[in-house]
């Protein structure tokens, strides 16, 4: 038994069907997941030592790394039955749209930052500790992955089926 079934074997029935339904979304929320942990580690780890200065480029660099992970687990695990686009086609797009996801992540640091002046001198140490989590781990990492979601899907790993052309698509009466 693999470790997908085994855990969908413990979800109950009703939810079940909504796990198998949403696996993509559900997987894309793992992968999240893991690539959050991974993201807020590296922000925190060159935020406090070498850019300590720059919590903005850190959290950019933070999100580079992060970015590269999530790539080869949604390939690979995520969006695994979709796509057939080339990988070096695929992977010009996913760190396309991931580039647009990284501005996306670090533009509420910086309006907290450098808008909105939650920083030092300005605000205590604690106060600027919180407003950069906020805004760059939960704001940011929000706004980011909901836009990730919609441009993967729709443009990185298409669904085939979507993707073929009209004359190429089999006839169905519904979508089930």
């Amino acid at each position: 038994m693999s470790v997908v079934e085994s855990v969908l074997a413990r979800i109950p029935q009703p939810y079940r069907r909504i796990a198998i339904r949403h696996r993509e979304l559900l997987k894309f929320g793992l992968v999240g997941g893991v690539t959050f942990f991974i993201d807020t580690a590296v922000f925190y780890l060159l935020k406090l030592t070498v850019l300590d200065p720059k919590p903005v480029t850190a959290k950019v660099v933070a999100v580079l790394v992060a970015t590269i992970v999530s790539y080869v687990l949604n390939r690979e695990w995520s969006f695994r039955t979709r796509g057939g686009r080339e990988r070096h086609h695929e992977a010009t797009l996913y760190f396309a749209v991931s580039g647009i996801g990284v501005a996306l992540y670090a533009a509420p640091l910086w309006i907290s930052r450098y808008v909105l002046h939650l920083q030092t001198p300005f605000t205590t140490r604690f106060v600027e500790e919180i407003a950069d989590f906020t805004a760059g781990q939960i704001v940011g990492l929000l706004v980011g992955m909901a836009f990730r979601w919609w441009a993967f899907r729709k443009w990185v790993f298409p669904d085939q089926k979507q993707a073929a052309p009209q004359e190429e698509r089999p006839l169905s009466l519904s979508r089930r």
